[in-house]
């Protein structure tokens, strides 16, 4: 499915398409961006293992998070697990560039999935990020949902490997994205 726009529209039937295909593919876990939590509380209650990836400590303003405590109890009570943790594709590369200028092969690799779309950079990033922490069995496919800024915009079928093989993962399927971003 391809949405026209890129955008948090597009979360509500983003979310539906992601677990109609899981549910297609026999897929049990979901794993799921979200700075807010706001897209991952739309997946309470889903009928699926829910991994919600958030910004890690530091993103925005030094020490602290982007997602409430608040809402990470809330989000744990439903049995979605919360990973705050470094971007996959960014980490130390940013910090060289941001002191000493350059590009870095991360960012490469980052803008090369972009051209597919922010949110199939976010989806292919998270899988891995969740796979690493040790949060969704390894070698099976899993449903990612990301976005381009708030909200989802963006569904795929992936099979994550690890960060240090990441050229080993495997996108299945795109289920959704937006034509122009």
């Amino acid at each position: 499915m391809y949405w026209e726009n890129k955008g948090p529209s597009n979360t509500a039937a983003t979310i539906q398409a992601a677990l109609d295909r899981a549910g297609e593919l026999n897929i049990q876990n979901i794993v799921v961006a979200s700075s807010s939590g706001e897209t991952a509380r739309k997946l309470i209650g889903c009928g699926r293992r829910v991994i919600c990836v958030t910004y890690h400590a530091g993103y925005n303003t030094p020490g602290s998070r982007s997602m409430s405590e608040e809402t990470i109890a809330e989000l744990q009570q439903h049995d979605i697990q919360v990973l705050c943790t470094t971007h996959l594709l960014a980490g130390v590369d940013r910090a060289i560039r941001n002191k000493f200028g350059g590009v870095y092969p991360a960012e490469i690799m980052a803008q090369t999935l972009r051209m597919l779309g922010q949110g199939v950079k976010v989806c292919v990033e998270i899988s891995g990020m969740a796979l690493d922490a040790g949060l969704i069995p390894f070698g099976e496919e899993i449903v990612a949902i990301g976005g381009s800024a708030k909200g989802a915009d963006t569904a795929a079928v992936i099979v994550p490997a690890h960060s240090d093989h990441f050229f080993d993962s495997k996108v299945k399927e795109i289920i959704c994205k937006p034509r122009h971003f």
